[in-house]
């Protein structure tokens, strides 16, 4: 048994709901009825602004492409790189070259883990079970 509701969504839970129907190909009503019963998507507004549009654009992909970011590893080059910058920094021992690397290196591992951590929330929303690693 059904009852019918006639409910006015603000336009940001809309969009997002409407993406996740596309991205996982069920009708609208099946994400809106799934959303109710299990809250809504996970939210990416409380991470800094700066990563907020990379995180808002994986709400449209597919579960593929989601598997593909959560299954992402760093590349042990760029992690030995990091931990040597990270060594030296607290020797006082980096140029200024070295310590705006070590800057954009920390913020491209903030963005990997954010995004990477996002793409798993948004699959356990979606219903797969995902392993911890």
């Amino acid at each position: 048994m059904f009852a019918s509701v006639t409910l006015d969504l603000p336009e940001r839970l809309y969009q997002r709901l409407t993406k996740t129907a596309q991205a996982t190909q069920r009708p609208l009503t099946e994400i809106i009825l799934h959303a109710l019963e299990m809250g809504s998507p996970p939210d990416w507004e409380d991470v800094p602004e700066e990563f907020q549009a990379d995180l808002a654009a994986l709400d449209s992909l597919d579960d593929a492409a989601l598997w593909a970011i959560a299954r992402q590893y760093r590349s042990v080059a760029e992690l030995s790189r990091y931990d040597d910058l990270l060594d030296r920094n607290q020797a006082g021992g980096l140029s200024a070259a070295e310590k705006l690397e070590l800057s954009n290196l920390r913020q491209a591992a903030d963005a990997f883990m954010l995004r990477k951590a996002h793409a798993v929330v948004l699959l356990r929303w979606r219903g797969h079970l995902v392993p911890h690693p």
